[in-house]
């Protein structure tokens, strides 16, 4: 029992001494390169969340970095990318498979600002990431809803939630962002469940959105109707691990998705791996293709390396790097690709 207290006390310092409400933590001027493209990397970690986003402005942020053992992969992602700063780093609240790679993350890069709910976790992985950032020198900003991180022209960053600083589940305490480019709009919800969803509604915000990367891996206790409603998306991200324990996503979540929009696009890492949307500020690209309900088309994926292709909810899909999209088998055949033997009957 000492031995938890004592535990308990030490990130009750750390939090002291890192979570600083309202502290702007002051950048160096850099070298940019500037672009016509917003880019948004939905990364495959698994049963977790990671998403890194490239700005036209030059600016990036990374919204949460997955689980522990998921944090030298987002390094590596983002170090192929030749990425070298993170102006963003957000944490949308404390829960492993969201916070879990971000220490590795802040060892490896250098950092602008750090965002963080205003909630706390007595664990050992949230106590880490508090060291990480006292290590390099860093101050949290306390996210709340209705701030903007990026806020010119064209290009809006802004934090839909948290709204409250009362709610009884962790999850509901989680950052909620929105980016506007141009006419085109992306809403990134963190584990956001029913209260913060009703709480963000309640806050009149623009939420007319033509991407949603929904909330709590596609967990039944977010993604209500009126929430669903109000954002009107075309296309639906979910960031969750193939076959995972929890049943994500949830068929009730799902339900809802069809109810409001039957031609919506759905993406699914634990399907398709990494996914990355670009944006030129008037239409959406999906791997070097716009996204339409041609996405809906996509029947089967084939490995370049190998030349076999597969079912799209095949167990053995090749890397990211190595598909290519099939919508027909006469396509694949003909393309001189063979079927997998376990999943093409």
């Amino acid at each position: 029992m000492r031995n938890r207290k004592i535990k308990h006390y030490l990130i009750l310092a750390l939090v002291i001494a890192v979570m600083l409400t309202g502290c702007e933590f002051e950048t160096t001027n850099v070298d940019r390169h500037y672009d016509t493209e917003l880019v948004v990397h939905f990364i495959d970690v698994g049963q977790g969340d990671s998403t890194f986003i490239q700005f036209p402005n030059g600016d990036t942020s990374l919204i949460d970095g997955g689980t522990r053992n998921n944090g030298e992969k987002v390094v590596k992602y983002l170090k192929d990318l030749k990425i070298d700063r993170i102006d963003y780093l957000i944490a949308t609240h404390p829960h492993e498979d969201h916070i879990g790679g971000l220490p590795d993350v802040i060892r490896n890069f250098d950092i602008g600002k750090v965002y963080m709910p205003e909630r706390t976790a007595n664990t050992l992985i949230f106590e880490e990431l508090l060291e990480a950032i006292k290590a390099k020198g860093l101050k949290v900003n306390i996210a709340k809803g209705a701030d903007a991180i990026i806020d010119e022209a064209d290009i809006n960053f802004l934090i839909l939630a948290p709204n409250r600083n009362d709610y009884d589940k962790t999850n509901d305490f989680s950052i909620v962002t929105k980016v506007n480019y141009g006419s085109t709009s992306f809403i990134i919800a963190g584990d956001a469940e029913k209260e913060s969803e009703m709480d963000i509604l309640k806050g009149g915000y623009d939420l007319k959105a033509d991407v949603l990367r929904i909330g709590h891996h596609g967990g039944k206790t977010s993604s209500i109707d009126e929430f669903l409603e109000a954002v009107k998306a075309d296309c639906f991200v979910i960031s969750v691990g193939s076959d995972n324990s929890y049943g994500h996503p949830h068929r009730e979540t799902m339900d809802r998705i069809s109810k409001i929009n039957s031609n919506s696009n759905i993406l699914r890492t634990d399907k398709l791996g990494d996914i990355i949307i670009r944006s030129n500020g008037k239409e959406l690209v999906l791997d070097d293709a716009i996204v339409t309900e041609d996405v809906n088309e996509v029947k089967y994926i084939g490995n370049k390396n190998t030349k076999v292709f597969h079912t799209i909810d095949c167990k053995s899909l090749p890397n990211k790097e190595n598909q290519i999209i099939f919508k027909s088998m006469d396509e694949a055949i003909n393309s001189g690709y063979r079927p997998h033997e376990k999943c093409v009957k």
